[in-house]
């Protein structure tokens, strides 16, 4: 039996899906939070949140997601970073879900991936669990209750959790799969229930189709001035590098956190939400994103809590150290209604440097800026991960390899063509340690970031004196206002400066190793911007 807001023309069975028990259609947060609660999916948590547990997948599983090898994405997917799943293999696949699926309850989501109408993909989210109807309906754009009478879903994403894949009748690697089949619009992912999988579903597709409409998909947060959407930035990042965190300026407008896109017309967000983590959140850091942990509907993800007060431990990480909060962008004060801004005036790529060795804030070219995006840069350090006992280097091409399925340098190009375009200055911004590696130095002081960051964006640091890194060949402000001078300079910032030497050789050999992948597919200009 139906139930809830749909086009009547494109129910589940218009769509072959037969079968099911009850099928709740676009249930708004009230409604999900009470069927959370009422099939013991979760705990009601103060203010109205949702508290849930995800079992043992507390992550992605990026190496149980695969790309269905039809003929008409032969020769645009990159292989060598995404499995391949024969198209006969998904078949079975998608029937043997369906036939599990049978005589369940399932709650449908019917949403808009993107801020701007003209480039949104129209996303139907098909639930075995009702929190991940309200994960999704947080995390993607939300229709207009009139507009769902005539919705009509161009890709569709079923999340079974209870359904456990065979490897070997399936085509794939273990019981939890992620399989995106770009023929028949479909996403079907079974054995895990981590709800970042369906986020990052819906942003693989969108980093393949956007491409093609001239439009560069970007794992970054975006921001813009007050009141001037024209004045942009965007911030790449990988996890820890503070992506979330700096974007977040109360004297600035927030466009979103994590996924956005860049097209003729500017920057959109791709997302209606925030997927934040909460290890160590406090409130006096980040205000915004603690008061949302005890607000309405938020999905409280894999955090401990007290079982008689539901009072959250936010420094418990017995669970994971990937908790995490979702909630819908209008939480957040300072957020934009319409998510998109102006062609971004600043670009930011935001690394960790564990090894002691970058400036805090350099100037980037085009050519460099280019170069430093498809290096996508950050370091792991001890005790984050089982066996790192010493700083150990990241590469993740583009800032989020996991999620790009076309080669990194159709992104790299993209954002190259738009730089030169929009005139766009680039910075890459270390937010990792200084006076030593990780174990002797000492973290990239917060206040020293915001002072850089808001020179860059007023345009005041654009008039300062620059010198040449001798190592990396980019532009380091040698005075700035409300910077120590000598933390500009990380080389003085160590005791042995023999040691630093040592050191940044080490590191530019890393850059350099990394980006052999890359040369035989790049331009004359980026090749001449490589270190090492």
């Amino acid at each position: 039996m139906a139930f809830g807001r749909v086009n009547p023309q494109h129910q589940l069975e218009d769509q072959g899906i037969q079968g099911l028990g009850n099928v709740y259609y676009n249930l708004m947060e009230p409604a999900l939070v009470e069927a959370a609660v009422k099939n013991g999916e979760g705990r009601l948590g103060k203010g109205g949140a949702i508290l849930v547990s995800t079992g043992k997948h507390t992550g992605r599983s990026p190496k149980d997601k695969f790309v269905v090898r039809t003929p008409s994405v032969e020769d645009t997917i990159w292989w060598e970073n995404n499995a391949p799943m024969e198209p006969a293999k998904f078949d079975v696949l998608y029937a043997d879900m369906l036939e599990h699926m049978k005589g369940k309850d399932y709650y449908v989501q019917d949403l808009f991936g993107g801020a701007d109408p003209a480039n949104r993909l129209d996303v139907r989210v098909v639930t075995e669990l009702a929190w991940h109807g309200l994960f999704i309906r947080h995390l993607l754009r939300r229709p207009d209750r009139e507009e769902l009478d005539t919705f009509v879903p161009e890709f569709t994403i079923i999340n079974c959790p209870t359904f456990k894949a065979d490897a070997e009748k399936h085509g794939c690697r273990s019981e939890t799969v992620i399989a995106l089949n770009m023929d028949a619009k479909l996403i079907l992912i079974g054995g895990t229930e981590y709800a970042g999988e369906n986020k990052k579903s819906v942003f693989t597709l969108l980093n393949y189709l956007l491409p093609e409409k001239g439009i560069m998909p970007m794992h970054c947060s975006a921001n813009h001035a007050i009141g001037n959407p024209v004045d942009a930035a965007v911030f790449f990042g990988l996890s820890g590098t503070g992506k979330t965190t700096l974007s977040a300026d109360p004297s600035r407008t927030l466009i979103g956190d994590d996924e956005h896109g860049w097209s003729d017309k500017g920057t959109f967000n791709f997302e209606g939400g925030c997927y934040a983590k909460t290890i160590n959140l406090n409130a006096e850091a980040e205000p915004e994103i603690y008061a949302t942990t005890s607000k309405f509907g938020t999905v409280i993800e894999n955090m401990v809590f007290d079982d008689e007060t539901l009072e959250l431990d936010f420094n418990d990480d017995s669970l994971t150290a990937n908790m995490r909060c979702a909630y819908p962008l209008h939480y957040i004060s300072n957020a934009s209604y319409s998510a998109q801004g102006g062609h971004p005036k600043n670009i930011i790529m935001l690394t960790c440097d564990a090894f002691g060795v970058l400036p805090p804030i350099a100037r980037l070219t085009p050519a460099q800026a280019m170069y430093h995006f498809l290096s996508g840069f950050t370091s792991k350090v001890a005790g984050t991960e089982r066996g790192v006992t010493e700083p150990e280097p990241t590469f993740s091409t583009c800032f989020g390899a996991p999620f790009m399925p076309r080669r990194p340098e159709v992104y790299g190009n993209l954002l190259r063509d738009k730089i030169a375009k929009h005139g766009a200055t680039c910075w890459l911004v270390n937010t990792g340690w200084t006076g030593g590696a990780y174990g002797t130095g000492k973290r990239m002081p917060i206040k020293a970031t915001r002072a850089l960051l808001t020179a860059a964006l007023d345009g005041s640091l654009s008039s300062v004196e620059f010198r040449k890194d001798p190592n990396f060949g980019f532009d380091v402000p040698v005075d700035v206002p409300g910077v120590p001078e000598v933390l500009l300079d990380p080389r003085r910032t160590w005791g042995d400066p023999a040691a630093y030497d040592a050191q940044a050789e080490k590191l530019v050999k890393m850059f350099s190793d990394n980006f052999e992948q890359y040369v035989p597919h790049i331009d004359k200009d980026v090749k001449a911007a490589a270190i090492g």
